[in-house]
C-alpha cells in the first residue's frame, strides 16, 4: 500500500481503497454498457463476424471506459487524481496537448 500511495501521491490507505472501486465499478460499467451499444449500431453478437464484432467491442469498452473514469472518479471523491493521472495523460497522447496548461 505504501508503495501505491508514494507513486499515486496519495495521503491515505482509504484514498488506495476507493481509488480500486472506481477502477473496479468502471470497468465492469464499460462491458455491461458496450453490449446494448454494439447492438445498437447494428452488431448483434449473435449474426456479426466474431473478427468483426470482438474488435469494435473491445474498442467501445476503452472508448466508453476513458469517458466515464472520471465520472465515477467524481462518485466517489477522486476526480482529481482520475483526471491528473488517467484522462489527461491518455487525451494529451491522442493529441489534445493545446487543451491542456502542462506544468
Amino acid at each position: 500500500m505504501e508503495s501505491l500511495k508514494k507513486r499515486w501521491g496519495l495521503k491515505s490507505n482509504f484514498q488506495i481503497v476507493l481509488i480500486l472501486i472506481v477502477f473496479s465499478i468502471n470497468g465492469y460499467f464499460s462491458g455491461w454498457f458496450a453490449r446494448p451499444l454494439t447492438e445498437y449500431i447494428g452488431l448483434p453478437k449473435e449474426s456479426t463476424n466474431p473478427y468483426i464484432f470482438w474488435p469494435v467491442r473491445i474498442l467501445l469498452i476503452f472508448v466508453i471506459y476513458q469517458i466515464t473514469l472520471p465520472i465515477v472518479g467524481f462518485c466517489f471523491g477522486q476526480f482529481k487524481f482520475f483526471w491528473n493521472f488517467f484522462t489527461k495523460k491518455m487525451l494529451v497522447r491522442l493529441g489534445f496537448k493545446r487543451f491542456f496548461n502542462e506544468d
